[in-house]
């Protein structure tokens, strides 16, 4: 087998006909600039081309439903194993995916709790106990000896309904007495109850005194009809003793011996929140329920109902809903011009929630001969009938405004039902369990057996041991904050990705070749080292693990690694160099320089004093937050640091952001509990710029989404050619018919479908991938029509349009945040997440700034070399220079220490953080020496001497 990967000829994207060679069981770092051409090496050629070997093992019948791979532009790729990516793309956004499904510990404490759990009962709090037919007839013997018994068999328990068939098929089996809401009735023929109540019944399978008979012929009698009153109560039998009238329940199922509540056989599905034997039947499994919020319906109790005070219904209008109020608040002497805390608190209630008795409405309004009687549901059923039935995003919209998510009444947040939540293993149920966070459960996990039964430690043994593995490497990648009933949805790209890292080295498989994409994405310097080691335990196991990364670490603890360069766009896709960590320091290439300190990132002389006004955020309790009061001093670059997990999210994107944006722009998102905000007069405009993708289809690209493409449509309109045309702006555009290219639509290519092959993407043979028909393409400025200004680079625009001061303030936007490799026309789909955020920023930098603006990033610096931080940092400070405030969310080091002010929150994650360590500027905080970060930053602001 080969010692070496080798891949001959890569030219995917901007790679140029690149070799690369890559020890096989090693642990490899590929590193460059941002848009250097890492992960077009990493997973557009290497991972694609495994995964295409993969699917050509499969049959072509199979292959034509999976739909076929692409082969990358490459010669030649040698010593591949079976490829294994981990992105940071692909959170799952279902509410039912929480930590605990996506590691498989759920699923492990779901047969933990079938196969060892005790069950209580939910009524008495008893412990359930099994019989069989032979304890049940010793038990009958032993304990009514010399009494007479009746012998029952419960058919309905606390049901509503007449049951004359149940009385009819019970006479025809030959039964004679039967037990209604405890009467022994005679039964006869057409015998029915009253349907509307409930009721409990039971048949008499026979009745006896015990003693003085033969206890070999009694025992025989006895187990017959044990039996038959076994099959005929579905494994459910009571006892009940002549004289007293007391009665007692035997079963062979789980079965509380005070109430007879009998639980089914514990299955591992019946702990699945997933699943209908498992879930509440209230919220069906997801712990919350959306209930209609009558502080949104009703904002001001002051207005009248004719003026507006219900915001659905809005003002008077003349409709029935109206008049139907109308006549509903006559009979309490009201009308609609009553402000609505002077109505009577029942007629209010008879508005919302429906009237029992029909409303009349009178004839003159409905134009009838009589008065006219029609039902009144109230206005909460109406929006719950919207929110159920209009399925359009207005509608929708619309009704959210209205409605609040509440913890569910039944199972309080815990997703399961009563019957799931009431076995316990060591006086926990396993809810309770899923709530502790990974470091709290590993301490529970390490005593457990302590607390087990000998029938119980045998059955236990094993899963224990699976589940211990399991979050022991959960732990190793840094992740002891998060609880197993976290949902998916709410993790970073860093967490979840490394939560499927964990998942991996769980697997333990070998030979595999791992990618993986920045996982060191949202991890404190401090949990670095444990990421480390993780990936050099997947090494040690026989595994090749290439990394895509910038993190400087990473590097050093690497065996080898491939530097693209030299810049990026056009002119990256280049290999620098290849080798170990210890040679690329002696070379000196863009990477190596700021790794041996030939170039760094300069501290500031003087830290910004700010304008002197600030925002206080007091009380701030979300997630893990301990009721904390902080400071944002403006006019300053703030940093929010600490572990992962400590609150900086809950507290700048969770709470912060939510107030400031429901203040400026009336979002609907609710922001975290908090007692109050002061100084929010101080700004006038918050921007929040995150790494979600900026566009998902292939149309949407940086000249669209950032706007610029409206004006460079408007210049090509005053031109003299196209005015003699007549041609409007739309012309322009490659999405609207007229002027695009309509044997493409627009999109330059066409898909050709293969049956049995990959679909192939050919230029169009009209318009050769220009997206435009010939008459648009005549109209030019200098020289260049609209498909030339797309496929030209931002760098190259800068100077084509530098004199047109419409264009030119947003492209020069882009250049400045250090994309001038990318073109105007490239799709956003192509993006990594790190370019779309800073053409989000871009879009933003381009937009007058008040000097009052307040700007939240979070983790800028993803995805971004050493170089692009330096760039990004340079046109963050500029934006602090003329006013504004910049509060990033960060763990590079390398923007903590140009920080004007730090807010350190810890001291550790998860329940252990939620603090607010320490604030101040960065040599206060290291002077201070509280937390972690201190430690890390002490070296950081310590000038660095070249190698």
């Amino acid at each position: 087998m080969n010692d070496n990967i080798e891949v001959l000829g890569a030219r995917v994207h901007n790679l140029k006909n690149v070799d690369v060679t890559i020890p096989r069981n090693s642990l490899t770092v590929f590193t460059g600039l941002s848009g250097s051409g890492k992960s077009s090496l990493a997973f557009d050629t290497i991972f694609a081309e495994g995964q295409r070997r993969y699917i050509e093992t499969f049959s072509a019948y199979a292959r034509n439903f999976l739909g076929n791979m692409e082969r990358p532009d490459v010669d030649k790729i040698t010593g591949l194993s079976p490829v294994i990516s981990i992105e940071q793309k692909t959170t799952n956004k279902n509410p039912r995916s929480t930590v605990g499904t996506t590691t498989e510990i759920y699923d492990y404490l779901r047969l933990l709790y079938a196969r060892a759990g005790e069950a209580y009962s939910y009524r008495s709090g008893e412990r359930m106990v099994r019989y069989t037919e032979e304890k049940v007839i010793e038990m009958i013997m032993r304990d009514y000896d010399g009494r007479g018994i009746y012998i029952l068999a419960p058919l309905v328990r606390n049901r509503k309904g007449h049951y004359r068939e149940l009385f009819e098929q019970m006479r025809r089996k030959g039964y004679l007495y039967i037990r209604v809401d405890g009467e022994i009735r005679e039964i006869v023929r057409g015998m029915k109850v009253d349907r509307y109540k409930n009721h409990n019944i039971e048949v008499v399978i026979d009745k006896m005194k015990l003693g003085g008979m033969d206890t070999e012929k009694l025992r025989e009698r006895l187990s017959k009809t044990v039996a038959t009153a076994m099959k005929q109560g579905d494994s459910l039998i009571m006892i009940m003793d002549k004289e007293t009238g007391s009665s007692k329940y035997f079963s062979k199922r789980l079965m509380d011996p005070v109430t007879g509540i009998a639980y089914k056989d514990a299955a591992p599905n019946v702990f699945s929140f997933n699943s209908p034997e498992g879930a509440c039947p209230h919220c069906k499994g997801l712990g919350k329920i959306n209930e209609i919020d009558l502080s949104k319906v009703i904002p001001d109790d002051t207005q009248t109902i004719h003026g507006g005070a219900i915001v659905p219904l809005g003002k008077y209008k003349n409709q029935m809903i109206f008049w139907q109020i109308d006549a509903i608040l006559s009979k309490y002497d009201c009308t609609l011009k009553t402000p609505v805390r002077d109505i009577p608190k029942e007629a209010m209630a008879e508005v919302l929630y429906g009237s029992l008795e029909n409303v009349r409405i009178s004839k003159e309004l409905v134009h009838t001969t009589s008065d006219y009687f029609v039902a009144f549901d109230g206005i909460v059923k109406y929006l719950r009938t919207v929110m159920e039935t209009d399925d359009s995003a207005n509608g929708k919209k619309w009704a959210d405004q209205f409605i609040a998510e509440k913890t569910c009444p039944e199972c309080r947040g815990q997703r399961l039902n009563r019957e799931a939540l009431s076995y316990r293993v060591w006086d926990k149920n396993i809810a309770e369990l899923a709530n502790m966070d990974i470091a709290e459960l590993k301490e529970w996990m390490d005593h457990l057996e302590e607390h087990l039964d000998e029938k119980q430690k045998r059955i236990a043994t094993e899963i224990v041991k699976e589940i211990r593995k399991r979050i022991d490497f959960l732990l190793d990648v840094g992740l002891n904050y998060l609880a197993l009933d976290r949902q998916s949805a709410t993790l970073s790209g860093g967490e979840s990705q490394r939560i499927r890292l964990a998942t991996q080295i769980g697997s333990q498989l070998v030979n595999v070749l791992y990618i993986l994409d920045e996982p060191s994405i949202g991890l404190h310097q401090r949990d670095n080292e444990r990421l480390i080691s993780s990936l050099k335990e997947l090494r040690d196991l026989g595994n090749t693990v290439i990394v895509v990364e910038h993190d400087e670490d990473m590097m050093r603890a690497a065996d080898w690694i491939v530097d693209i360069g030299p810049k990026a766009g056009r002119k990256g896709g280049e290999v620098v160099f290849q080798g170990t960590s210890g040679d690329m320091l002696k070379t000196h290439t863009l990477t190596a320089q700021y790794l041996n300190g030939e170039q760094t990132i300069q501290i500031p002389e003087k830290r910004r004093d700010g304008n002197g006004k600030s925002i206080w955020l007091r009380g701030c309790r979300g997630n893990n937050l301990k009721g904390v009061d902080v400071e944002f001093p403006l006019g300053r670059l703030i940093v929010v640091t600490g572990v992962s997990g400590s609150g900086k999210s809950t507290l700048i994107n969770e709470t912060l952001q939510p107030i400031l944006s429901q203040h400026f722009y009336r979002s609907l998102k609710k922001p975290m509990p908090y007692d109050a905000i002061e100084g929010m007069e101080s700004v006038d405009k918050v921007v929040s710029v995150d790494q979600s993708p900026i566009g998902r289809t292939p149309r949407s690209n940086p000249a669209t989404y950032t706007g610029v493409f409206s004006d460079i449509r408007q210049l090509f309109v005053s031109l003299p050619e196209a005015k003699i045309r007549g041609y409007k702006p739309g012309r322009f555009s490659f999405n609207v018919k007229g002027g695009r290219c309509e044997a493409c639509g627009g999109n330059g290519y066409k898909t050709i479908e293969m049956n049995f092959l990959p679909d192939v993407m050919v230029p169009c043979e009209v318009c050769h991938g220009k997206r435009y028909n010939r008459e648009t393409l005549e109209v030019r400025f200098k020289g260049k029509s609209i498909a030339d200004v797309l496929d030209m680079t931002v760098n190259m625009a800068v100077e084509f349009f530098e004199n047109v001061p419409q264009i030119l303030p947003r492209i020069k936007a882009l250049q400045d945040v250090g994309l001038g490799y990318i073109k105007l026309g490239q799709s956003s789909t192509t993006l990594s997440g790190g370019e779309s955020q800073r053409v989000k920023l871009a879009t933003e930098l381009a937009k007058k700034d008040t000097g009052k603006t307040l700007y939240i990033l979070d983790e800028p610096t993803t995805g971004l070399h050493f170089e692009d931080i330096r760039i990004l940092m340079g046109v963050l400070q500029k934006l602090v220079d003329r006013g504004n405030t910049v509060i990033i969310i960060e763990h590079n080091l390398d923007v903590i220490k140009l920080a004007d002010y730090i807010i350190d929150m810890g001291p550790d994650g998860g329940r252990g953080g939620g603090q607010v360590l320490a604030t101040g500027t960065p040599e206060a905080i290291v002077q201070g020496g509280r937390g972690v970060t201190s430690r890390f930053l002490s070296a950081a602001l310590q000038p660095r001497n070249p190698v």
